[in-house]
């Protein structure tokens, strides 16, 4: 009925399906000839741990009603949502390869009824927070027992409509939403300190009425237990603070804001790969 691993989640297992997914990103973004590579690489990781360590999911029934919401409001990170519904057995793997391609299921940004496990189409920044707001009070209003867990991007938290959904989710204390920060220091413009800072964030979620746990975006440890953590929060959401590094894996992408929307050559995705291997 569910993705969850019985017992204690083995990290190591997390990390090599880590891997697995952004050696899958590299390729599927040189075959389509563009997307988002430094974005999705990034957030793969907590993405990794939700599906495989936390989220309560079923690929077989991919509209269980009792089942946990994933919405990835930076959708221009989809490669890597794509890349670990297919590991965890929504379509097939070879699927990936038609990534962006005309009449392909995976589209440059997720599209709702389109692909199994898309719970919102996504893609115009800051909108999905609001979306997570709407299903958390559905849950709540269902009796339903369901976690909802949104995903935004450090750039897109410069967007208005992410704190009138903050303030709202606060006022209507919903314990069962968590949010999920890729706070990778980066937009498509440059560096989000100098484009529109949005620091201190911690304190800012935190003045919004949210509990804020900030950890290391890229150790699975510390995700799986700021996971359990927010769990636990009762009266308020939680926001999770993940610091992570744009291009994650990938030497000479790391930190570099060229390759938040620019697809590798043949070249520079063998030498991604070469890279990628543990």
């Amino acid at each position: 009925m569910s993705a969850i691993a019985k017992g204690k989640t083995d990290t190591r297992k997390l990390e090599a399906i880590a891997v697995k997914v952004r050696r899958h990103i590299i390729r599927m973004i040189k075959e389509a000839g563009s997307g988002h590579p430094g974005g999705s690489l990034s957030c793969t990781d907590m993405i990794v741990a939700l599906y495989f360590g936390k989220l309560k999911h079923n690929p077989k029934q991919p509209d269980w009603p009792d089942r946990d919401r994933f919405i990835l409001s930076k959708g221009h990170g989809c490669p890597a949502w794509y890349a670990i519904l297919a590991e965890a057995g929504y379509f097939d793997i070879k699927e990936l390869d038609t990534l962006r391609k005309f009449g392909s299921r995976l589209q440059g940004h997720p599209e709702r009824g389109r692909l199994p496990g898309i719970e919102v189409s996504s893609g115009s920044l800051g909108q999905g927070l609001s979306v997570g707001v709407g299903m958390a009070l559905a849950g709540r209003l269902d009796k339903k027992d369901y976690r909802v867990y949104v995903m935004v991007g450090c750039g897109e938290i410069q967007e208005g409509q992410i704190w009138e959904a903050a303030m709202s989710a606060s006022h209507y204390k919903l314990d069962n939403l968590c949010a999920i920060l890729d706070n990778n220091g980066f937009q498509i413009g440059g560096e989000i300190d100098k484009i529109m800072s949005p620091k201190p964030i911690p304190e800012k979620w935190q003045a919004f009425g949210w509990h804020v746990i900030e950890i290391d975006g890229h150790n699975m440890k510390q995700i799986l237990d700021a996971y359990s953590k927010a769990e636990k929060i009762k009266g308020k959401p939680t926001m999770i603070v993940a610091n992570t590094i744009k291009g994650k894996g990938v030497s000479f992408m790391e930190k570099v804001a060229d390759w938040h929307g620019k697809a590798p050559s043949e070249e520079q995705a063998q030498l991604a790969l070469a890279d990628l291997t543990s």
